[in-house]
C-alpha cells in the first residue's frame, strides 16, 4: 500500500494473501450453498402453497440483499476461513428471508384460525430459526473462530428477523403497526447515530440484552399462534414492545453518562 508522500510500496504479505483469498473462496462457496438451498425450498413452498413464483423471486432477492452485505463485511473478518458458526448463521439467514418474502401474500391472514396448518409451519419454522441462534455462538467459541464480524453477523441476523416477525404479525390481524416499532428500533438506534455519534460508545456485554432479544422473538412467534386470539396477542407484544423500549432506553443513558465533554475532545 502507498504512504502519503512516498511513492514506495509496501507488498502485503504472501500468507495474508492467501487467507484472505482462500476466506472469500469458503464464504463464497458457502453463500451459493445457501442460495441453491433456498431457491429449491422457496419454489417448493410456492408450489405447495400457491404461492405463485413472485414469492421465489422475492426470497431471492432479499437473500441477494443480505449476501451482499455479508459479502461487504468480510474486510473485517479476522480469520481464514468463514468458519461454522457463520455458516449457521447464514442458514439462519436463509430462513429469515423465506419468512419475509411472505410478507404481502395470501398467507399468514387473519383470522389465523382459518389456516391453522399454514400458521403451524411458519410458528414451527420460526422456531428452529430462532433456536439456532443457541448454536453459532456456541460453534464460534469452540472452534476459536470468534469474532466482531461473527458477532455482528448475529446481532444484524436477529434484528432482520425481528422486523420480519413483527411484519407477519401485522399481516396476520394479531396486532397494530405499532408493533413494527419493535423490529424498528435498532435501525432507528443506528441512524441515530449519525447525528450523535457518542451513541457509537462501547458497550459492555450485557445478559438484560440478550433476554430481553430472547423475550422480543419468542412473544412473536407466539403471536403467530393460530391458537392465540388477537387481543392476547396484542397484549403480550405491547409487553415486549415496552421491556425492548427499556433496554434501548437504558443503553442510550449508559452511552450519553460516558460520551466525552467538550473538554475531552
Amino acid at each position: 500500500m502507498k504512504s502519503a508522500g512516498s511513492s514506495s510500496f509496501t507488498p502485503q504479505p504472501r500468507q495474508d494473501i492467501a487467507d484472505r483469498q482462500g476466506l472469500a473462496g469458503d464464504a463464497a462457496r458457502d453463500l451459493a450453498a445457501v442460495a441453491a438451498l433456498l431457491l429449491l425450498v422457496a419454489a417448493s413452498l410456492a408450489g405447495a402453497a400457491g404461492l405463485g413464483m413472485d414469492y421465489t423471486a422475492k426470497a431471492l432477492l432479499v437473500f441477494a440483499a443480505a449476501a451482499w452485505l455479508v459479502w461487504r463485511g468480510l474486510d473485517a473478518h479476522p480469520h481464514a476461513r468463514f468458519g461454522p458458526a457463520n455458516r449457521v448463521t447464514l442458514v439462519r439467514l436463509g430462513a429469515m428471508t423465506l419468512m419475509a418474502a411472505l410478507v404481502g401474500e395470501a398467507l399468514p391472514r387473519a383470522p389465523l384460525d382459518a389456516m391453522p396448518a399454514a400458521a403451524w409451519w411458519l410458528v414451527i419454522a420460526a422456531t428452529l430459526t430462532a433456536l439456532l441462534d443457541a448454536v453459532d455462538g456456541a460453534l464460534a467459541r469452540r472452534s476459536g473462530l470468534a469474532s466482531a464480524f461473527g458477532a455482528r453477523f448475529d446481532m444484524e441476523t436477529d434484528a432482520a428477523f425481528t422486523l420480519v416477525l413483527c411484519a407477519l404479525v401485522v399481516q396476520a390481524g394479531q396486532a397494530g403497526v405499532w408493533i413494527l416499532a419493535s423490529g424498528l428500533m435498532r435501525y432507528a438506534f443506528v441512524a441515530a447515530a449519525f447525528v450523535w455519534p457518542w451513541l457509537n460508545g462501547p458497550l459492555q456485554p450485557s445478559k438484560r440484552r440478550q433476554t430481553v432479544c430472547v423475550v422480543q422473538i419468542t412473544t412473536l412467534i407466539v403471536c403467530l399462534g393460530p391458537t392465540v386470539p388477537p387481543l392476547l396477542a396484542s397484549g403480550l407484544a405491547a409487553v415486549s414492545l415496552a421491556l425492548l423500549t427499556l433496554s434501548f432506553a437504558t443503553d442510550v443513558r449508559t452511552l450519553a453518562r460516558q460520551r466525552p465533554t467538550p473538554l475531552e475532545t
